[in-house]
């Protein structure tokens, strides 16, 4: 059980550092957004801004693919260990990019390749920490341990938020605008260093271990492109499974804070602040709901998401426009991400459990890569263009319509809970449409 818990603190503390420079884009947007951009409508200039930030993501299906297949083909830890190099490097150029001012469009520029990498690190992040995180785990309990794969995630934005409030207060807005902005990116390029020690360190998943030394592909077909289109059901329902969480998911964190201040009224500081006792509240939540799939499976919490998202995203959204102060903001913000708990809880276990050891990595990294960069990078230039057209509540009905088509890929997958994760090879998959047989028992040949 210790080893099990040390690969888990040590793959959760590198999450966590990846998205707190992941997400300080996102939180500090609204501080720089002038900084890379001549003077103009404020809107304008967040849509440019989100619009990098978008971009990013589009280099996600890359990262995704070459990490992916690091991931398969050298091991998870070499997988993480390039992420967090990445990231650091992202977050170094952010800090020290030049401002409009001083070399024109140079600055949005270094902005730009700054967040490429960012997209590359990223995509392979997610897949790398969730395929470890699962594999990591204790059998009966990867849906808890999984869990911490957010856990961490929103860790890392509470880091961004927790940040930004002191320097709200320490800092006037000017100092915010002018040179503030640049801290967190600092702190996040130091973070990245202390956690590459830390995966330099860290142990192998023991399923990784099984593949390396028995019963599985060669080391040329782990990770490779071809390997993955022999389970292209799989690949297909990551990416269907993917596109209602992430697009709610994206909207009630890194949207939030914008829509309160820029739509509900709300002053920065309150809108940060109900964004920072909102995430604090749902990291607490991700292992209590990651436990309970372990018991009851994993679809009747996916199903209760997309239900509860579909129907909910409209009205709580509008409540949340004439939200007027801090606690009807919490109250509403906190009914969301309840309800996005059910998918975010126990998405990557759910990934991690459709594909074999061989092609798991990159199997669970490409499709995500793909579907965020169409839905979740997406979303908040998708909210803002509906704003900046006068149709701001045409972005409600977005998310609940995502969130809908998810629902019917919920109801018609097969339940993941009691999959072998030691199986390791590379054919299609005996059972796609139903629940796995015991390890103990052959499976039958499929047609």
């Amino acid at each position: 059980m210790g080893q099990h818990w040390k690969k888990i603190w040590v793959g959760s503390a590198g999450n966590m550092v990846e998205w707190f420079d992941w997400f300080v884009y996102a939180s500090f947007a609204t501080y720089f957004a002038g900084a890379f951009f001549p003077a103009g409508n404020d809107t304008a200039k967040l849509m440019n801004t989100a619009g990098i930030f978008a971009v990013g993501f589009f280099m996600r299906p890359v990262g995704g693919w070459l990490l992916g297949r690091v991931g398969d083909r050298r091991g998870r830890k070499a997988a993480l260990t390039l992420t967090v190099t990445l990231m650091s490097a992202s977050a170094v150029l952010i800090a020290v990019a030049p401002t409009y001012a001083v070399a024109g469009y140079g600055g949005a520029a270094v902005l730009l390749v700054a967040r490429l990498l960012q997209g590359l690190s990223v995509g392979g992040e997610y897949a790398a920490s969730a395929t470890y995180l699962t594999e990591a785990s204790a059998p009966g309990r990867r849906g808890f341990a999984s869990s911490f794969q957010y856990v961490s995630m929103t860790a890392g934005q509470l880091l961004g938020l927790g940040l930004l409030i002191v320097l709200q207060h320490t800092l006037t807005g000017a100092e915010l605008h002018s040179w503030g902005w640049r801290i967190p990116f600092v702190v996040g390029a130091l973070g990245a260093a202390v956690v590459f020690y830390l995966r330099r360190t860290m142990l192998e998943t023991e399923a990784y271990e099984a593949v390396e030394g028995d019963g599985g592909a060669p080391a040329e077909e782990r990770g490779t492109i071809r390997a993955l289109l022999r389970h292209k059901r799989e690949a297909l329902l990551v990416i269907a499974l993917t596109m209602g969480g992430t697009v709610a998911y994206y909207t009630y964190t890194t949207y939030l804070t914008k829509y309160l201040s820029n739509t509900a009224g709300l002053p920065k500081q309150t809108a940060t602040l109900v964004s920072f006792c909102a995430l604090l509240v749902f990291a607490c939540l991700q292992p209590l709901a990651g436990a309970l799939s372990d018991r009851i499976g994993r679809r009747p919490l996916l199903i209760t998401f997309a239900v509860g998202s579909t129907f909910l995203t409209v009205p709580i959204m509008a409540m949340l426009r004439h939200a007027g102060s801090f606690w009807p903001a919490l109250g509403l913000s906190l009914l969301a991400l309840v309800v996005v708990t059910g998918y975010t809880s126990i998405n990557a276990c759910v990934k991690a459990e459709l594909f074999p050891t061989g092609v798991r990595s990159l199997g669970v990294a490409l499709p995500y890569a793909i579907a965020n960069a169409l839905f979740g990078g997406t979303a908040e230039y998708v909210a803002l263009w509906f704003k900046n057209a006068g149709m701001e509540s045409g972005f409600s009905w977005y998310v609940a319509g995502c969130a809908a088509v998810s629902l019917v890929v919920y109801l018609s997958m097969r339940e993941t809970r009691d999959t072998d994760l030691t199986r390791v090879g590379e054919g299609p998959r005996a059972g796609a449409t139903g629940t796995d047989a015991p390890a103990a028992t052959p499976a039958a040949p499929t047609s």
